[in-house]
């Protein structure tokens, strides 16, 4: 705001100064100057005051507009028995004019135009030479006062017409982003609905039926028993996670945290107690990554340690290299002999795939040997 009001006020003074330079110059070209001694000198003096005045606030511009009128009816009245009669305010009353229909309200507009035409009437009438003729005299008022007057009001409705535009634009597009933001929530807690009626309660039945046939086995170690646990264990990471998923459908602010490679500890502890030995090992300096970068980290890891767990049929590395320009995540599983990936692993791999290319990354996975890899690489921005 205070660099448009300097702006506004620095071109109020330009076209002050022009108006005061093209003024000043026409009286002492054309004008009386030398013939009228003091009288040309006081007009011109009164043409500085006048034309510096446009310079000046716009609630003043009635009061510019009636001094350039008062300057017009006294330049003749002190000159007229002169040779050579000129005004001292040609293109300053034009000015005055604009200014007084453009930045007035109805009323003082409308003062501010009589007080001109009267002006400029009563100048030309005592001026000489357009007093026996009433047509010329109309049409220098209608030129001096009435045309820059219009045309000020006329900017002032189409500048006050565009912003009603403008605001209705905006208004409009607030509310579509409104409507938007309210049927993506809607879509939210119906999706969060659906999540938990149709998952939530089939996992935590699992749970519940794994550990009553745990707690139902004799005591002592057993295959079956280490089973059942990993079910339950495996059961309430999925409720935990599922639980975050619904806190962020939900819009929880920070309970909608997912989880992240600060996690990833709790992830390979589940997967050990399903059996599946894991070696995790991170190389580089600790970098902050961004947070959604980071959860997408997490989720491959997930993805891939499920595959390894469901298809693979030894241990697990997990490599971690946290390198200047780029984060590089490797899983690597036994599978004992070369063979096709299920349905299941195509699916997962292709959410893999999704979420590196997301990121601008690179991903690749196959068999090599006796060994099934999923590496992916994220660039990162050099701080």
């Amino acid at each position: 705001m205070r660099d448009i009001n300097g702006s506004l006020a620095r071109q109020s003074l330009l076209v002050a100064l022009v108006c005061l330079v093209c003024d000043v110059s026409l009286f002492t070209l054309r004008g009386p100057l030398p013939e009228a001694g003091w009288r040309g000198w006081v007009i011109l003096g009164g043409a500085v005051v006048v034309d510096g005045a446009l310079a000046g606030a716009a609630r003043y511009s009635g009061w510019v507009a009636a001094g350039h009128a008062a300057l017009f009816v006294a330049a003749p009245l002190l000159l007229c028995t002169c040779t050579g009669f000129v005004v001292g305010n040609n293109a300053g009353v034009l000015v005055a004019g604009y200014r007084a229909g453009a930045w007035l309200r109805v009323g003082p507009a409308v003062v501010a135009l009589a007080a001109m035409l009267a002006g400029v009437g009563a100048g030309e009438l005592l001026g000489g030479g357009r007093g026996s003729n009433p047509a010329l005299i109309a049409i220098s008022m209608a030129v001096s006062a009435v045309l820059p007057w219009l045309v000020g009001r006329y900017t002032t409705a189409r500048g006050a017409y565009i912003a009603d535009l403008e605001r209705e634009a905006e208004e409009r597009r607030r509310h579509e982003a409104e409507a938007i933001h309210r049927a993506v929530l809607e879509e939210r807690e119906t999706i969060a609905r659906d999540l938990h009626d149709v998952i939530s309660h089939h996992v935590s039945a699992i749970g519940v039926h794994a550990g009553a046939a745990r707690l139902g086995l004799p005591q002592g170690e057993s295959p079956v028993r280490d089973s059942l646990g990993a079910v339950e264990s495996a059961s309430r990471s999925a409720m935990a996670d599922l639980r975050r998923l619904l806190d962020l459908l939900h819009a929880r602010g920070d309970e909608a945290a997912q989880p992240g490679l600060d996690n990833l500890d709790e992830l390979l502890d589940t997967v050990r107690a399903a059996g599946l030995p894991v070696r995790l090992t991170v190389h580089g300096d600790v970098r902050e990554v961004p947070g959604s970068l980071d959860v997408a980290l997490y989720r491959i890891a997930q993805e891939a340690l499920t595959n390894a767990s469901r298809h693979g049929t030894g241990a697990v590395e997990l490599a971690l290299d946290r390198r200047r320009t780029e984060i590089v995540l490797a899983v690597t599983n036994e599978t004992g002999r070369p063979s096709p990936q299920r349905d299941g692993a195509h699916r997962g791999l292709a959410g893999i795939r999704q979420r590196v290319t997301l990121f601008g990354g690179e991903v690749t996975y196959g068999q090599k040997d006796n060994n099934w890899q999923v590496k992916a690489s994220f660039p990162l921005e050099v701080p």
